[in-house]
């Protein structure tokens, strides 16, 4: 793998303190796109708004974000980490500026299609500057820490916000703000980081739109697709929905509690990460989906009994799940890129998964008013459930026949490939 030399720019960051810089920007990241889930029922109270206008408020920024994947997502592997990291930062926080200023159901389709890029363009640059920063002799740490940072990013927005809704009426007022400034801050640190990539001229057929997984990588990319599409459906669920389900059909009306039933799967989601680098990537991937199907089981159980004991206990088995399945596919697929298709690569890995986020959660939008939040939830969750099934019987039967060949097994990858 070529690593990033040491610059002799003074003012360049060392390895070190620059992969914990973007560490960092990838949580902040995430914080962003959860932030405003738990906002979600005050939006619809203030501006009259309905589920499936709010599931669609949630889904253009998965449009916004797929727009960017497919044409800048694999930019920085010609003009460099930096720029395309920069720019995505700035754009970010224009969109938090919106957020901030919001006055109707128009203001946040903007703010979420811009948010949207913002994410998809940094997403595939983040991912492959975590792993061409990652110290020499743990190799495994870049996917593993873009796994973890998701989901406690994730978890971190939707716990903060959802705390802040239960004790203000307009929280927006203050998260966005100071998010705004953060990216603002970001950026400006972010143009210190050492370059991997070595940069080439801009050309306008870089933005072709296009998502290609070079021959090498295919069988393992492959082969993740069913846990990705399983775990990523059970995050659409709980942004899109958990908050409307917890006040609706569980009839709690803390308004902290949809926030914090989210913050629940991710937090979840850090501890499958984490733990997922005790086994290889395939055990990883075959427990998290068992999990999964444990934890759909569990929601929908929960929502039966209109218990919220059980659906946060659900949703950390669920978390669980996805912590592992998505760490695993990062691990598996990450084990056969090279520096100069690995954001490319990347970016494909988030085309699929955000497609699992946003479309099932899409569907279930437009059908809630006809049928209900309770039936619409019973039907995602065994969505969700029978995918989880068929991600473990698919990796199971990976297990069983993987060849001698396993590129996860090879000399120079056992340390991508277990602990």
């Amino acid at each position: 793998m070529k690593r990033a030399s040491r610059s002799r720019d003074g003012r360049r960051l060392e390895r070190g303190p620059a992969f914990v810089l973007l560490v960092c920007a990838n949580v902040v990241m995430m914080a962003t796109a959860s932030a405003p889930s738990p906002i979600y029922p005050l939006y619809r109270e203030r501006w009259g708004l309905t589920v499936t206008m709010l599931t669609v408020v949630f889904a253009v920024y998965v449009v916004g974000l797929h727009g960017a994947l497919l044409t800048v997502g694999s930019l920085s592997d010609h003009l460099g980490r930096r720029p395309v990291l920069v720019a995505a930062l700035l754009v970010t926080a224009a969109s938090t500026a919106v957020f901030w200023t919001a006055d109707g159901i128009v203001s946040l389709l903007i703010a979420r299609v811009v948010q949207g890029i913002a994410t998809g363009t940094a997403s595939g640059a983040l991912a492959a500057g975590l792993i061409d920063l990652s110290p020499e002799r743990r190799p495994q740490l870049g996917p593993t820490t873009t796994a973890v940072g998701t989901s406690i990013g994730t978890a971190t927005g939707a716990g903060v916000v959802g705390f802040l809704v239960q004790s203000t009426s307009h929280p927006d007022a203050y998260v966005f703000p100071v998010l705004t400034l953060t990216f603002v801050v970001l950026a400006a640190v972010v143009l210190r980081i050492p370059e991997t990539p070595a940069p080439q001229a801009f050309r306008l057929a870089l933005l072709r739109a296009s998502v290609r997984v070079p021959r090498e990588v295919r069988s393992a990319f492959l082969a993740s697709v069913p846990a990705l599409v399983a775990g990523w459906s059970v995050t659409g669920l709980f942004l899109a929905l958990t908050p409307s389900l917890v006040s609706s059909v569980l009839q709690v009306r803390s308004g902290a509690a949809g926030g914090l039933s989210i913050a629940a799967l991710f937090l979840a989601n850090s501890v499958g990460g984490v733990w997922s680098v005790r086994h290889t990537a395939r055990l990883a991937t075959l427990l998290g989906a068992v999990l999964l199907t444990l934890g759909a089981s569990g929601l929908a159980v929960a929502i039966a009994d209109a218990s919220l004991v059980v659906y946060v206990g659900g949703s950390v088995v669920a978390g669980l799940g996805v912590g592992l399945t998505f760490n695993g596919s990062l691990r598996a697929i990450g084990a056969v890129t090279t520096v100069k298709s690995r954001s490319e690569v990347f970016s494909a890995v988030h085309v699929i998964s955000y497609a699992a986020v946003s479309l099932p959660a899409l569907a279930a939008g437009v059908a809630a008013p006809s049928w209900g939040l309770e039936t619409t939830g019973y039907l995602y969750v065994g969505f969700v459930g029978a995918l989880s099934l068929g991600a473990a019987l698919h990796a199971g039967r990976s297990r069983a026949h993987r060849p001698m060949g396993d590129p996860m097994r090879r000399p120079g990858n056992a340390s991508l490939a277990a602990n």
